[in-house]
């Protein structure tokens, strides 16, 4: 068996920044034990597939160890393939998720992306949280993640995480933010409980980070970096329950996957998103 696959860096200008991603375009599912088996082979923090729907494309995302629920930077990609190489000629695609609907539309050179709100809530400190950041946050709340709250981007950058501690946590991943110097927050974001020790560019954990910072500062429109080695730069917008997010993508590579086919027939039907 043969399939095309693509790896995109998202929220980029250019190769070799923002968050790379593995996208494969499919006519029809293949078995959920061979879609994590390319995952685990690409081993980047997410491959995305997906296949044509009625309303569009029905899209899912996985680490190199487990399916996710949403992935920011794996639907910019997957978008950047749909409009550029594979010529889609709608101006807004929606992908049919495990979270519901997403919209990507295409304005210029950038994408936005229409995301569903995950407004985070105040909750007590998990020890294994302040233990694996090696300090303690100023505050935390919990969402799909846990949202540590620090007191300046230095702060934020001079983190070194202990990722065995934080893989004991029992939510997907940490973010971690503060104040920025020239933006209005910045990130990081660590999920070594799915396989993804330090996130490049997360657009997912910017559904929880734009509500609690709009809140805070009193604005709907958003300016963020995460501060990761690669980085990248986001605008957000808070509309209601949803969050808008922009961002580019580049295509770095085109590539072919060749595996035996039996690998099809281990079982598991692919359709539970």
């Amino acid at each position: 068996m043969k399939l095309k696959q693509f790896q995109v860096d998202a929220f980029a200008s250019r190769a070799f920044e923002g968050n790379p991603a593995a996208v494969c375009p499919l006519e029809s599912w293949l078995d959920d034990d061979v879609l994590q088996a390319i995952a685990e082979e690409n081993n980047l923090s997410e491959t995305a597939f997906f296949v044509p729907s009625e309303q569009g494309f029905r899209l899912r995302w996985f680490t190199p160890v487990r399916e996710v629920d949403l992935c920011g930077h794996a639907t910019l990609a997957s978008a950047h393939v749909i409009f550029e190489i594979l010529g889609f000629s709608r101006e807004v695609i929606t992908f049919e998720t495990r979270s519901g609907e997403l919209f990507v539309a295409r304005q210029g050179k950038r994408l936005e992306m229409n995301f569903p709100a995950a407004p985070p809530k105040r909750c007590e400190i998990p020890e294994a949280l302040a233990s694996g950041l090696g300090r303690r946050p100023i505050e935390v709340l919990a969402a799909d993640d846990y949202l540590a709250v620090f007191d300046s981007e230095t702060s934020v950058r001079a983190i070194r995480p202990d990722h065995a501690l934080l893989s004991q946590l029992d939510l997907r991943g940490v973010i971690v933010t503060a104040p920025g110097t020239d933006v209005d927050f910045v990130s990081r974001f660590f999920a070594p409980r799915v396989g993804v020790p330090e996130d490049p560019v997360t657009g997912s954990a910017h559904c929880e980070l734009a509500p609690y910072w709009a809140a805070r500062l009193g604005k709907s429109t958003l300016s963020a970096r995460q501060v990761s080695r690669r980085g990248g730069q986001l605008t957000c917008e808070v509309k209601a329950d949803r969050v808008i997010l922009w961002g580019e993508a580049v295509t770095f590579m085109e590539a072919e996957i060749s595996f035996d086919a039996r690998l099809h027939n281990r079982g598991g039907n692919g359709q539970d998103t």
